[in-house]
Formats: C-alpha cells, sequence, structure tokens
C-alpha cells in the first residue's frame, strides 16, 4: 500500500500550478481600473480635506 503523498510513477507530467500565470492575463483590465479607483479616492478626499 502506498502513502497519498507519494508522486505518481506511471510517467505522468504533473506540473504546479503557477498562481502568477493564472493572472498575468487580467492585469491590463484590472491595473487601470485599480487606478481609476484610487486617483478617484485620492480627490475625493483632497476636495474633502480642502
Amino acid at each position: 500500500m502506498t502513502s497519498p503523498n507519494e508522486p505518481a510513477q506511471h510517467g505522468d507530467d504533473f506540473e504546479p500550478h503557477d498562481a502568477v500565470e493564472s493572472v498575468v492575463p487580467a492585469i491590463p483590465i484590472v491595473l487601470p481600473m485599480v487606478g481609476a479607483a484610487l486617483m478617484f479616492l485620492l480627490a475625493f478626499i483632497a476636495v474633502y480635506l480642502a
């Protein structure tokens, strides 16, 4: 009987899931939205304090 943590021995090419590679396609959409929200919040704080 084998332990559940033992890797497969049948020639399976297992590549671990890379979190960075899954996030990279979303960067061109998310980055401008976060930048716009940050600019809005900073402008709101500046107007509120003025």
